[in-house]
C-alpha cells in the first residue's frame, strides 16, 4: 500500500463508490509521519490514538466504514425503484450480477432444495460438511478441467471469498509483510488483508500506454513483478506472497495460460505464496476469450505455495448467500484457515443448498451457464455501445461484469482530486460508479462501469451518464484550455475515443496567436457526446441574427458556421470589451449551445 497524503484522503475516499479502496500509510507510532515505501506501507499510522476508545485496528476498520463505503450507503438510502423511487440513484458500481434471478430463483425454489436433518442443525468440521466438500471438489475438477480429479481435503469453504483473503492473510503472514498486487485491482482486498493479520499490499503500477515491450494498456509483466519486488524489499519489507486475479477485476481482461505460467515460476524463484482469486471463472462470455484456471495446468511450479479461491457470488449471481471457498495441497494452510471458519462458517443449511446446486450440473451447462453468457453478452454490446457513441474509449474485455472506461478527456486537470468531482457529480445525477483510485489505478480519470443489470435500469444509467459527460464537455469547452492529456491508449484493445481539445480548435480553424475565442469551441465536439444531424451551410442572414440573440435555426457544418461568425464578429484590437455570440443549434430533443467570446 502507498502513503496518501492527509490532503488527499477526502477526495480519495469519497469517489470509492462500492470497490473499497487504499488507505493510508506510514509507520505504526501515531507521531509518526506516514511514510512511502515502495508502494507499501501500514495503514494504522494515519490514526491518532488520542480520545477514542478503539484499537488502532478498531480505528482502521471505522475508517473503512465511515469513508470507504460513502457512495454504496448514500445509494442505498437513495435506491432506485420503477414503482417507488424513480429519481433514485441507479448502481453501475457494485459488482453483481442481476440478470439472472428468475434462474436462480426457480433452481433455488425446487423441492430438492428444501431439506433439514439434525447434522444440518449441529456444529460440523469447521472445513466444512464432507457432503459439500466433495461436490466443490468434483465442481472444480469438472470446470477448472483438472487434468486430477481435485481433493475434498484440500477444501475450505467459508461465507465468502472476503472471509477467504483475511484468513489466508492471517496464515500466511507476520504483522507488516506484503503481498504484491498489479494495479488497478479489485480495492476491498486491501482490507481482507490488513484487518485480521495488518498485511499490507505492495503495488505493481501498470499504466494504459502501449509500448513495444507493452503490447496492450495495463499489460502485467514478469519484469514489471521483478522490479517490484526489488523496489519492496530495499525499503526492508518482507513479500510473503502474490496476488493475481483472473478473470482480472476492473480490467475485465483474462491472462493466458503462458502468462499465469511465467507469474507462477516468478513466484517460485523467490518462494512466493500466489492467491489466484478466480471468481469471475465461469462468467466469460466472449467466445474468443480462453480462460485457463491455475488447476488446470499439468504441473503447478510450487503447489504448496498455490493457493485458488472462488465463490458463488459472482458466477452464480448470488453475493447475498455468502459462499466463497479455498482449494490448497498445503494441509497446513487448509487447517490454519479452518480454524477461522468457526467464526466465518457457513450454516448447515446453506451448505446442504450449496451441494446441491453445485451437483446439479445438467441444469448449470444447459440452462444457467448459456442463458447467464448470453445476458451478459447482450449487456455488455449495448453498454459499448453506448460508450462508442459518447466518443469514449475503453478497455475491450469479455470477462465479468463490467467496462473499464476512459474518461480522463472529461477531467480539466489529471489529479485524483478531478476525478473524485467526477464521481461526485455521477452520483448527483442519480448514477453510482467507481472511479480508478478505488481501484489504485495510478492514472486519474479511469472508472468502472458495471453492466450486468436489467435493461431499463442500463438504459436510464447510461442516460445519467450521457448527460453527465455532456455537461461536463460544455464546462470544459467554456473554460481555458487545461494541461489534460488526451487518452494515451492506442491499440486495437482501445475503442477509438474523440480527438483532444487541441485538436479540436485546430480543426476549426481557430487560431492560437493574436486575438481568439477565449472559450473552446464545442462545436467541434466529435460525433460520440452530441450527434448532429445533416449539417449544410448556414445563410448569411441566420449568422448575422446571431448576435443579436436569436435561434439560429439553418444549421451548417461546424467549419462553414465557424468561419463566417468569425467574419461577423472580429475581434477589434485595442478595444477593451468583449462581444458575445450565442448559437442555439438543435439536435432532437436536446440544444447545444456555445458562446464565443471575443476581445483583446
Amino acid at each position: 500500500m502507498f502513503a496518501l497524503p492527509q490532503e488527499e484522503l477526502g477526495a480519495s475516499a469519497a469517489c470509492l463508490g462500492s470497490a473499497s479502496m487504499e488507505e493510508g500509510d506510514g509507520a505504526r507510532r501515531a507521531d509518526l509521519t506516514p511514510r512511502e515505501l515502495g508502494g507499501v506501507g501500514d495503514p494504522t499510522a494515519m490514526f491518532s490514538s488520542g480520545g477514542s476508545c478503539l484499537s488502532s485496528r478498531g480505528r482502521v476498520s471505522k475508517w473503512f466504514w465511515d469513508s470507504a463505503e460513502e457512495g454504496y450507503r448514500i445509494y442505498h438510502m437513495d435506491k432506485y425503484d420503477e414503482a417507488e423511487n424513480p429519481s433514485g440513484i441507479i448502481n453501475l458500481g457494485t459488482s453483481e450480477n442481476k440478470l439472472c434471478f428468475d434462474l436462480l430463483s426457480w433452481r433455488l425454489s425446487q423441492s430438492d432444495m428444501l431439506w433439514v436433518e439434525p447434522c444440518l442443525l449441529q456444529y460440523h468440521d469447521w472445513r466444512g460438511h464432507l457432503f459439500l466438500r466433495e461436490e466443490v471438489a468434483k465442481f472444480l475438477s469438472f470446470y477448472c478441467k483438472s487434468p486430477a480429479p481435485l481433493k475434498p481435503e484440500n477444501v475450505v469453504v467459508m461465507n465468502g471469498g472476503a472471509s477467504v483473503f483475511s484468513a489466508l492473510a492471517m496464515a500466511l503472514c507476520e504483522e507488516g509483510e506484503a503481498f504484491l498486487i498489479p494495479t488497478p485491482f479489485y480495492g476491498a482486498i486491501t482490507q481482507h488483508v490488513h484487518i485480521y493479520s495488518n498485511a499490507r499490499l505492495a503495488h505493481v503500477y501498470l499504466d494504459s500506454q502501449v509500448t513495444e515491450q507493452d503490447t496492450r494498456p495495463f499489460h502485467l509483466t514478469v519484469e514489471k513483478l521483478e522490479m517490484a519486488l526489488q523496489r519492496v524489499n530495499s525499503e526492508g519489507v518482507k513479500v510473503k506472497g502474490l496476488i493475481l486475479i483472473n478473470p482480472q477485476n476492473p480490467l475485465g481482461i483474462v491472462y493466458s495460460v503462458e502468462e499465469m505460467q511465467e507469474f507462477l515460476g516468478f513466484a517460485k524463484r523467490h518462494q512466493l505464496h500466489v492467491l489466484v482469486d478466480e471468481v469471475y471463472m465461469l462468467s466469460v462470455f466472449e467466445a474468443s476469450l480462453e480462460f485457463r484456471s491455475v488447476l488446470s495446468l499439468e504441473r503447478l511450479p510450487d503447489p504448496q505455495r498455490t493457493h485458488v479461491l472462488w465463490a458463488a457470488s459472482k458466477d452464480f449471481g448470488m453475493s447475498g448467500l455468502r459462499f466463497g471457498m479455498l482449494y490448497s495441497e498445503n494441509r497446513d494452510v487448509i487447517t490454519a484457515v479452518a480454524s477461522l471458519s468457526r467464526y466465518h462458517s457457513l450454516s448447515g443449511l446453506l451448505q446442504y443448498q450449496m451441494a446441491q446446486l453445485l451437483r446439479d450440473r445438467d441444469w448449470i451447462n444447459q440452462v444457467y451457464l448459456p442463458e447467464n453468457h448470453a445476458r451478459l453478452k447482450a449487456a455488455y454490446t449495448y453498454v459499448s455501445g453506448e460508450l462508442r457513441a459518447l466518443g469514449t474509449p475503453f478497455l475491450s474485455g469479455g470477462a465479468g461484469f463490467f467496462i473499464w472506461v476512459d474518461l480522463r478527456k472529461y477531467l480539466r486537470e489529471g489529479t485524483f482530486e478531478e476525478e473524485a468531482l467526477l464521481w461526485r457529480r455521477f452520483l448527483d445525477n442519480k448514477v453510482l460508479l467507481s472511479c480508478g483510485k478505488a481501484f489504485q489505478c495510478k492514472e486519474p480519470g479511469w472508472f468502472r462501469v458495471v453492466f450486468s443489470d436489467k435493461a431499463h435500469r442500463l438504459r436510464l444509467g447510461m442516460q445519467r451518464i450521457r448527460q453527465v459527460l455532456e455537461d461536463t464537455s460544455r464546462v470544459a469547452d467554456a473554460s481555458p484550455p487545461s494541461q489534460t492529456q488526451d487518452p494515451a491508449a492506442s491499440t486495437d484493445e482501445l475503442a477509438r475515443g474523440a480527438p483532444g481539445r487541441s485538436r479540436m480548435r485546430s480543426a476549426c480553424g481557430v487560431s492560437r496567436g493574436g486575438a481568439r475565442p477565449r472559450a473552446a469551441l464545442g462545436l467541434c465536439r466529435p460525433s460520440g457526446p452530441v450527434r448532429f444531424p445533416t449539417w449544410r451551410p448556414p445563410t448569411r442572414a441566420a449568422v448575422a441574427r446571431a448576435p443579436r440573440h436569436e435561434l439560429v435555426t439553418e444549421c451548417g457544418a461546424e467549419r462553414e458556421a465557424v468561419a463566417e461568425v468569425l467574419q461577423v464578429c472580429p475581434a477589434v484590437p485595442g478595444q477593451r470589451r468583449r462581444r458575445s455570440l450565442d448559437l442555439h443549434l438543435r439536435n432532437g430533443e436536446e440544444k447545444l449551445y456555445l458562446r464565443l467570446g471575443f476581445g483583446d
